[in-house]
């Protein structure tokens, strides 16, 4: 079985012969198979479609992460809710995360990219919905609960989807447009929710799924997905809708044909696959990473960036658009360098400000705890908080990127689901306990996330390895051979 595996392997590493199939970085056919002697549109209509669907979902998803903060008092108000039964509304969504996270491989695989993403908007409108038109405090459970199920899935789904449907030349620039708009609606969220009530602001945030809604008639099932089930017709319907109806994708489809079945020749599907040793370096490094980054203070920075300006002595309002306009500015400038610079340079300097950042903030409170420098800590809180936004929005979506890369689709189902759930699950962790800690210290609080922030960057520079300009197959046919 293992001499099967290695040969597989290789012959997908080196093909020669008259079907031109070596790889190379001089081939100019750049999808997800990339074979091929012409020239193959990187961008096309309904590539460009697919990805505005993908950037409508996550703006959604910031959405739904945002919704809570300005709304706070006006429904426990209306509703006449208690602190602890709002406190159970607003952590509901996490437990809808960790829900949809633990499922999320698998039901993407049993029903597919694109049907995944039909039944999810579907419930997403739904969710929005109950919550703009209830009148118990259920129902406003029920749709939160909903929205948080959604973006379990949508976590592992949108990188899977992208890095599937693009070609290697734009894949890191494509896939990061995710985490910049979910960016977007977080901060869109606490903007327009100090102008318009609960109810109306929940309206609002369907627009997303409604986008979604004419979009996903046209958007296509990617191929790998189609060559997994065997719809070899399929595959390259799918890849001249992406690529151009011109465009010569024969080569690329007997690539995606080849390594699926050379995958099924010698490997199973399940759960238990994945902890196969093969599959274990992958495994450590990327759960390793988002579990780190989680630690390190994201979604506190994300859901309670207002309160940490205010008991850092500024504006919140001022300094929430100062940090929409940083999400902006920086978040432009990773997707044009990720694809040039590299997926592990870029996720390194991300890693080593968090980092500094957090320290910077750490020492910001230090100093206005001792009243050691009371007009320079709140610009240092403002400094450090910027830093934090800039380079998450730069590296948080490397993981899930690299996620998409490292795994074959034969475990990417089981991967996605483990490495999602222990995501959502530290996430859920940090976001609860915030509070508690910053009432214990705000300084060593930071002090903390730093440290995490630091244990990723070493992690990063020991583990995780470059899968820029290669393509899909190659990367996890390379893989597969060194761990042979």
């Amino acid at each position: 079985m293992e001499q099967q595996r290695t040969e597989a392997t290789e012959s997908l590493l080196v093909r020669q012969g008259n079907d031109n199939l070596v790889y190379n970085e001089e081939n100019s056919g750049v999808g997800v198979g990339d074979g091929g002697s012409v020239a193959v549109s990187d961008v096309t209509t309904i590539l460009g479609l697919s990805i505005f669907v993908a950037a409508c979902i996550a703006f959604g998803s910031g959405c739904a992460l945002g919704y809570s903060s300005p709304t706070q008092s006006s429904i426990m108000e209306d509703l006449g809710l208690s602190v602890a039964e709002f406190s159970f509304f607003g952590s509901i969504l996490s437990i809808g995360s960790l829900l949809g996270a633990a499922i999320s491989g698998k039901i993407t695989d049993l029903l597919g990219r694109k049907m995944t993403m039909w039944i999810l908007n579907l419930l997403y409108i739904g969710g929005w919905l109950a919550i703009a038109f209830t009148k118990t405090p259920w129902l406003l459970d029920l749709g939160r609960l909903s929205l948080g199920f959604t973006i379990g899935n949508f976590t592992y789904l949108m990188p899977i989807y992208i890095s599937e449907i693009t070609t290697k030349n734009v894949r890191g620039r494509f896939s990061a447009i995710p985490v910049l708009t979910l960016g977007w609606g977080i901060s869109f969220m606490y903007v327009i929710g100090s102008f318009v009530s609960w109810r109306t602001l929940a309206l609002i945030a369907t627009i997303p799924g409604l986008l979604q809604l004419l979009p996903l008639f046209f958007i296509p099932e990617s191929a790998m997905a189609e060559a997994k089930v065997d719809r070899d017709e399929e595959i390259e319907e799918v890849l001249l809708c992406l690529r151009g109806n011109k465009a010569d994708i024969f080569n690329e489809a007997a690539e995606i044909k080849d390594f699926v079945e050379s995958l099924k020749s010698f490997s199973k599907e399940g759960m238990l696959e994945i902890f196969q040793k093969k599959y274990v370096r992958q495994l450590l490094t990327v759960a390793g990473m988002i579990i780190l980054m989680n630690l390190g203070g994201v979604n506190a920075f994300a859901f309670y960036s207002g309160v940490i300006f205010v008991s850092a002595g500024l504006s919140s309002m001022v300094g929430l658009i100062t940090l929409a306009a940083t999400q902006t500015i920086v978040g432009i400038a990773g997707i044009l360098l990720i694809d040039k610079l590299g997926r592990r340079p870029l996720l390194l300097v991300s890693t080593a400000v968090l980092c500094f950042s957090s320290f910077l903030t750490g020492l910001s409170f230090f100093l206005k705890e001792f009243n050691l420098w009371d007009q320079g800590s709140p610009v240092l809180a403002l400094i450090g908080l910027l830093m934090y936004t800039g380079s998450t929005i730069v590296g948080a979506g490397i993981p899930s990127l690299l996620l998409s890369e490292l795994f074959p689709i034969n475990v990417k189902g089981s991967a996605g689901s483990i490495c999602n759930f222990m995501g959502s699950f530290t996430g859920w962790v940090v976001a609860y306990y915030f509070n508690f800690l910053r009432e214990w210290s705000s300084t060593g609080t930071f002090f903390i996330f730093s440290a995490f922030c630091c244990a990723n960057f070493i992690l990063s520079a020991t583990m995780v390895p470059e899968t820029k300009g290669r393509t899909l197959e190659e990367i996890q046919a390379s893989v597969s051979h060194s761990s042979v």
